[in-house]
């Protein structure tokens, strides 16, 4: 189906971090946007303070006359994402009536057949390394079009356009294999653990999938796999090196050191080195996460300057190691970590820029499936902390799974200092105890917990 013809897009979940950014780009290009979702989330505020009309009722009567006509339906394209489910009562009028609908993965990968598409995948860090490679593309000059997986903190916003340039940025999603939609002409894969268990079912298929998504990679293009990834794709047509913070790898670093929370390093790649890089995030995982960016916008060309200017001026993505106060000795971070292998890679970052402090954490798990399948991991990584304030699970998109909630994690933490409390309960708890250093971590609603936390911190 060509996009060529449509002139009103209507988003089922628009204030989705996906979706936003796709409703952006369509409005940008002068097409009439509008849409659903449940909750008027700030990503929705936004997007109604640029025209979008938007309604929170699943109510075929609430969707706007204009994209309901019959008569000119072949100019109305419907974009869905795949949270959506479906019975839904405005997904199932539209496709009654012969309308148009478009999985969101869908319409990206018809989107990013217009230019030059450089896609970062894997289970972990995909979203900081997009968003560090597009602000590199447009700090140097040479400008990009980048679709994110959240907001980048330089331009606070998860879209990024430019008017001539032919490059694109994007993050790769492997939920619903919605990765395999693109034709990249380069890309990175950070990560091949098991995640999304409920499409994937075990690890086999999650590699089955990444090794398909590297062979969609463009005859004579480049893929840059971090090695401790342990996945050398077969059958593909693309270069291929490896980076590594830890070990020999193709792209690597030395003279790393540490001084008030910043790294410096020096930069070895078989197209060049880079001496004295300070990125201006901090975390030694965002360390590696900057050696990916850098790496392959060294691999296409960008001058050494640029590069180390430009990671000096990048300042991160929201909710990803997201520094929200410190004063009077107390440290306040906020992370979307959800997966065991991202929440073990966050809290000893932590450890490494704050050693010696006691670190509290407020996790919310993200999914009853999630929470069945990595019990373990997640007993395992949040023992880590030095006390653990455990939310009940997050559900999403599942009904609840019998027998599977939070003390199911609880059971797993090996520290003392540990309980399950109620969201509501949390303000009491860390108004009364003070924590040192205290991180809330999670990728449901946690996230609303962060300013008024944020503003008992600051009374500290």
């Amino acid at each position: 189906m060509s996009l060529k013809k449509k002139n009103r897009i209507y988003f089922i979940g628009i204030g989705g971090i996906g979706m936003s950014a796709l409703a952006r780009y369509f409005r940008l290009h002068g097409l009439s946007v509008a849409g659903y979702d449940r909750y008027r989330t700030d990503l929705c505020y936004e997007l109604e303070q640029s025209g979008i009309k938007i309604h929170y009722q699943d109510d075929v009567s609430l969707i706007y006359d204009e994209y309901k006509e019959l008569n000119s339906k072949e100019n109305i394209l419907v974009v869905i994402t795949p949270a959506v489910p479906e019975d839904h009562g405005e997904l199932l009028w539209f496709r009654k009536n012969g309308f148009d609908v478009m999985k969101r993965a869908v319409v990206l990968g018809e989107i990013t057949k217009l230019n030059s598409t450089i896609a970062v995948a894997g289970t972990h860090g995909k979203t900081t390394i997009s968003s560090c490679m597009a602000h590199l593309y447009t700090s140097s000059g040479r400008g990009c079009n980048a679709f994110l997986g959240g907001i980048t903190k330089n331009y606070n916003t998860n879209f990024l356009s430019h008017p001539s340039s032919k490059i694109t940025v994007v993050e790769a999603d492997e939920y619903d294999r919605s990765f395999l939609q693109l034709s990249p002409e380069s890309a990175i894969i950070t990560a091949v653990d098991a995640d999304h268990l409920d499409i994937y079912k075990n690890l086999d298929n999650v590699k089955e999938a990444f090794t398909e998504f590297a062979r969609r990679i463009n005859k004579g293009g480049k893929l840059l796999i971090k090695k401790e990834a342990c996945f050398i794709p077969q059958g593909m047509g693309a270069e291929m090196a490896t980076y590594s913070i830890y070990s020999d790898a193709d792209c690597t670093l030395s003279d790393l050191t540490l001084k008030n929370g910043k790294f410096t390093f020096d930069l070895h790649t078989p197209w060049g080195d880079i001496d004295k890089i300070t990125p201006g995030v901090i975390g030694k995982y965002n360390v590696e996460n900057v050696v990916a960016a850098a790496s392959l916008c060294l691999w296409n060309g960008m001058d050494k300057n640029s590069i180390r200017e430009g990671l000096a001026s990048f300042i991160g993505v929201r909710r990803r190691f997201d520094l929200q106060e410190s004063n009077n000795g107390y440290v306040f971070i906020d992370d979307y970590a959800h997966h065991p292998e991202e929440l073990k890679a966050f809290i000893s970052s932590v450890q490494e820029v704050f050693p010696g402090k006691k670190i509290t954490g407020i996790f919310q798990p993200h999914l009853y499936s999630r929470t069945r399948d990595f019990a373990e991991g997640f007993g395992s990584s949040l023992s880590l902390l030095d006390e653990l304030l455990l939310l009940d699970i997050y559900p999403a998109r599942e009904e609840p799974i019998p027998g599977i909630t939070a003390n199911t994690i609880l059971e797993k933490v090996k520290i003392a200092r540990k309980k399950v409390y109620k969201k509501e309960e949390m303000f009491d708890v860390i108004a009364a105890t003070k924590p040192e250093v205290l991180l809330t971590m999670g990728a449901g609603d946690i996230d609303q917990l962060v300013q008024p936390i944020l503003k008992i911190v600051k009374m500290f």
